[in-house]
């Protein structure tokens, strides 16, 4: 199918009563329901908030794709010229309202699910408003970004300046004119302490627990995520050697402004979690001193940031990009489908042993792209929900 044409109508008579339910209406959600719908499956999204995209809508407002347009396309619909090679976040929205409409989704709004049950050959979901939901399969689309992770940090309650998740970020307009303290170094700390650097920000600290790998994100035109995708299946060692090698021909030593190379290697680093830092200016600003960086922060004292190395800072404001939790455990961890970190045992066409016909999506970032990976799960996820009915 072309990606300008409207699709067939599929032949949905055979799934009405008993249909597949998407939980969650973001970039996986709806990809796994267009997969299905294509085969004939009528698949309903269930999102909790009002429209879909609504972790996207909640970004702040400098973010743009780190993969490419091309690479971020959605099943069946290519992502629009227009919106450039890196897309920014309020185009990444119209595509995914644009891609809803496509493909004619079947999507209920304000609907949040917080169980879901064995029923016989079926499933049975609970969610609000006291409904009783019965279909034949459910994929958990629920992202990767779900629950904002705030570390307990002793003393953090002394604290008097302003104490914020990153989700809660949006640009650098209150911050103008005061010291800020962002705490975490993944893609989005860096990201936001440049905003910040950029906005108007007096002093910006990045408190660096573990030194990142700092990769560009497109050299020579070559996008990192295209090298991402080259050498996911290849040994470790080996993608950890080549990258020890790209990092010192393309990524300067920050070690005398304070944040020293790191001592594992890249894919050794990917593969317990951590994905490399896309440099979108972090490499200058840490380089002019607009990013300075610091120690991890420990604790608090008498309102007061402990850092590790016993530095003690008084920031107007502090933002902690400290990730997020999938929050799968109300929802599912009494099937016994999640490991010890609550993520799913077993994603995309595979569903774990105790419980077929249950499919997850978007719980992994691999570098080869997240929007990437869920279009290639929602193909699988309907190719075997489609076979088993």
């Amino acid at each position: 199918m072309a990606d300008h044409q409207l699709p067939a109508p599929p032949d949905l008579s055979r799934t009405n009563d008993r249909p597949v339910y998407v939980i969650g209406g973001g970039p996986g959600g709806l990809s796994a329901a267009a997969a299905l719908r294509k085969r004939g499956v009528r698949a309903v999204v269930l999102e909790k908030s009002d429209a879909v995209g609504a972790s996207w809508r909640g970004h702040y407002d400098r973010l743009h794709l780190h993969t490419t347009r091309r690479l971020s396309a959605l099943p069946g619909l290519a992502v629009p010229r227009q919106f450039g090679r890196w897309v920014a976040r309020d185009d990444v929205v119209r595509y995914l309202e644009k891609y809803a409409e496509f493909h004619e989704l079947e999507i209920v709004t304000g609907v949040e699910v917080s169980r879901i049950e064995p029923a016989g050959a079926d499933w049975l979901l609970y969610a609000t408003g006291g409904r009783q939901l019965t279909g034949r399969a459910v994929v958990v689309a629920t992202g990767y970004n779900h629950t904002p992770r705030l570390p307990d940090w002793p003393g953090r309650d002394t604290f008097r300046g302003d104490l914020r998740h990153a989700r809660d970020y949006r640009n650098p307009a209150p911050y103008e004119g005061k010291d800020v303290l962002v705490v975490g170094v993944g893609n989005t700390g860096a990201e936001i302490a440049v905003d910040l650097a950029e906005g108007g920000a007096a002093r910006v600290r990045l408190a660096v627990r573990t030194a990142p790998h700092i990769v560009r994100r497109s050299t020579a035109g070559w996008p990192a995520q295209r090298t991402g995708i080259l050498v996911r299946r290849l040994p470790v060692w080996l993608v950890d050697k080549a990258g020890e090698v790209m990092r010192r021909l393309s990524v300067p030593d920050l070690a005398e402004h304070g944040m020293p190379r790191p001592d594992t290697g890249l894919y050794s680093r990917v593969k317990d979690g951590a994905i490399p830092v896309q440099d979108v200016g972090l490499i200058d600003a840490v380089r002019s001193g607009g990013v300075e960086p610091v120690a991890a922060l420990e604790s608090f004292d008498d309102g007061k940031a402990v850092l590790a190395d016993g530095t003690l800072l008084s920031p107007d404001a502090i933002i902690a990009a400290t990730g997020y939790r999938r929050a799968l455990e109300p929802l599912v961890g009494h099937l016994g489908v999640l490991d010890e970190r609550g993520r799913p045992l077993a994603r995309g066409a595979r569903a774990h042993p105790k419980a077929p016909g249950l499919h997850f999506t978007g719980f992994t970032n691999p570098i080869s792209g997240m929007l990437r990976e869920m279009a290639l799960d929602a193909r699988r996820i309907a190719k075997a929900l489609d076979a088993g009915r």
